[in-house]
C-alpha cells in the first residue's frame, strides 16, 4: 500500500473515530438547553451523558471481539452506519426517553468503530510506522475532545441543541463513503468461534453496577450496587476462565507488557480526567475566574496534551516504550506537585505553567501505551486487545469521577494523584519489548 493511500485511509478512519470524543464532550454544554426544551430536571438530563459512558464502557471489548470474529472492516462500517443513524435519531428526538435511547445507540456505534479502526491500522501499517500513526490518531482525538465544548457552544448559540447531532451527519456520510473506496483488500483472520453471550451479559452487569455505584447518592443504592458487583464480577471471572471462547481472554494478562500497558492507560486517564473535572472548579473558586476564562485556561492543558501525544509518538522508537511511559508518569508526579502548590498560590502564570506541564505529562506516553498493548498480541486478536485497552481507559475516567465525589479538599486530591503517579512509575517498569502471548496454545492445552 503506497504512502499516499495509507494516509488517505488513516484520515478516513480518523474522520469517523474523532467524532466519538467530540460527541462525548460536546454534549456537556447542551444539557441546560435540553433540560429547558423537554422541561426536565438536570438530574434526569444527565442520563444523556451517563448512558453514553455506560454503553461505551460495556461494549468496547465486545465490539473488539466481534471484529476479530467477523472482520474489523465489516464491524467498523457497521459502527459508522449505526453512529450516523443514531445521530439522526438524536437530532429528531421528540422526548427525553428517545434521546437517551438514541444516545445509547450512538455509543454502541462509537464502540464498534473505535477498537476496529485501531485494528485496521494494525493490519495495514508497518510496525515501524505504528507509533507515528497512533500519535496522529491521538492528536486528532485529543483535539476533538478539547474542542467539543467550544464547537457545541457555537452551534447551540447559533442554532439549537439539535445542531450538535445534525453536524455529525455529513462527516459520518463522508467517512462511510471514503471507507468503502479507501479500504485496502487484505486477508483478515476471522474466527468461527461463537460469541460468549453469557460472558457478555455478566460483563455488562459488572460494568453497569460499578458505574452506577460511583454515581449513586443514596445509602440504599450503595448496598444494592455493591451486592450486584459481588454477584456479577465473580461469576464473570469464573465464566471467562472456564469457557472455551471467552469474551475477554485472560491469558492475555499473563503477558506483563500487555498488563502494564493497560494499567498505565487506566492510571494516566484517571489523572487526566481528574484535572479536566476538578480544575474548572478550582479556577472559579480559588482564582475567581469566570466560566469562559477557566475554559480557555483548561484548553491550554488539552492542546499541550495533544501536541505531547504527537511528540511522544516521534520519540517512541528512539527512547523506547518503557522510557516514554516512565517519563510520562514522572512528569505527572511533577505536575500534580505543582497543582498542590497552587493551593497556596494565586499566581495565574504559575497556574498556566502547571497546566502546560500537566498537558505534556498526560500525552507523552499514550502512544507507547497503545503500541505496547497491541504489539503483544497476534494480528488476529487486535480487535479484542484494542477493546480491552479502551475499556481500561474508560475505567480510569470512571474511577476519577468517583474519587472526586469522595474527596472534599483540593490539596487531598492532588496528594492522592501524586501517589497514583508514583504507582504509575512502578507499573511502567513492566513494559518490555518483543513479548507476544500465544493464546491458542493456552486454550488448546
Amino acid at each position: 500500500m503506497s504512502s499516499k493511500k495509507e494516509w488517505a485511509l488513516i484520515v478516513s478512519l480518523l474522520l469517523g473515530a474523532i467524532l466519538v470524543p467530540i460527541n462525548s464532550t460536546m454534549i456537556a454544554v447542551a444539557l441546560s438547553s435540553i433540560s429547558r426544551s423537554f422541561s426536565e430536571s438536570i438530574a434526569s438530563i444527565t442520563w444523556v451523558v451517563t448512558v453514553y459512558l455506560i454503553v461505551m464502557a460495556v461494549t468496547q471489548p465486545i465490539a473488539g471481539k466481534l471484529g476479530d470474529m467477523y472482520g474489523n472492516k465489516k464491524m467498523y462500517l457497521w459502527g459508522v452506519g449505526l453512529f450516523l443513524i443514531a445521530s439522526l435519531g438524536c437530532a429528531l428526538s421528540p422526548s427525553l426517553f428517545l434521546l437517551i435511547f438514541f444516545r445509547a445507540l450512538q455509543a454502541a456505534g462509537g464502540a464498534l468503530l473505535t477498537p476496529n479502526s485501531i485494528a485496521i491500522i494494525r493490519h495495514v501499517v508497518s510496525e515501524k510506522r505504528l507509533p507515528k500513526v497512533f500519535g496522529f490518531f491521538g492528536l486528532g482525538a485529543g483535539l476533538g475532545a478539547a474542542l467539543g465544548p467550544f464547537i457545541g457552544s457555537l452551534l447551540i448559540e447559533s442554532f439549537s441543541w439539535h445542531s450538535i447531532f445534525w453536524v455529525n451527519i455529513p462527516f459520518l456520510a463522508i467517512a462511510l463513503g471514503t471507507a468503502f473506496i479507501m479500504f485496502p483488500k487484505y486477508k483478515e483472520e476471522t474466527s468461527d468461534a461463537p460469541l460468549d453471550i453469557i460472558g457478555s451479559v455478566l460483563l455488562a452487569g459488572s460494568i453497569v453496577s460499578i458505574i452506577l455505584l460511583t454515581k449513586n447518592e443514596s445509602s440504599l443504592g450503595y448496598w444494592v450496587y455493591a451486592l450486584l458487583i459481588l454477584l456479577f464480577v465473580p461469576l464473570f471471572f469464573r465464566r471467562e476462565l472456564c469457557t472455551k471462547h471467552p469474551i475477554i481472554d485472560f491469558d492475555l494478562f499473563k503477558n506483563t507488557t500487555f498488563t502494564s500497558a493497560n494499567l498505565s492507560v487506566l492510571l494516566s486517564n484517571l489523572m487526566m480526567y481528574a484535572v479536566l473535572l476538578i480544575m474548572p472548579l478550582f479556577m472559579t473558586g480559588h482564582f475567581s475566574m469566570n466560566t469562559s476564562h477557566s475554559g480557555m485556561a483548561l484548553s491550554v492543558f488539552s492542546i499541550f496534551m495533544s501536541a505531547s501525544n504527537w511528540g511522544g509518538a516521534q520519540l517512541h522508537h528512539k527512547w523506547g516504550a518503557r522510557r516514554m511511559i516512565f517519563l510520562s508518569f514522572g512528569l505527572m508526579a511533577g505536575a500534580n506537585l505543582l497543582f498542590l502548590l497552587l493551593v497556596y498560590s494565586h499566581s495565574v502564570p504559575f497556574l498556566m505553567a502547571s497546566l502546560i506541564v500537566g498537558g505534556i505529562a498526560s500525552g507523552a506516553g499514550l502512544t507507547s501505551m497503545q503500541v505496547s498493548s497491541l504489539a503483544t498480541v497476534e494480528p488476529g486478536m487486535s480487535g479484542i486487545a484494542s477493546g480491552i485497552f479502551s475499556t481500561f481507559r474508560y475505567f480510569g475516567s470512571i474511577i476519577s469521577s468517583a474519587l472526586i465525589g469522595l474527596i472534599s479538599g483540593f490539596h487531598i486530591l492532588f496528594i492522592i494523584l501524586i501517589g497514583v503517579s508514583v504507582i504509575g512509575l512502578f507499573v511502567s517498569l513492566g513494559i518490555k519489548s518483543g513479548e507476544t502471548v500465544d493464546t491458542k496454545k493456552s486454550h488448546s492445552a
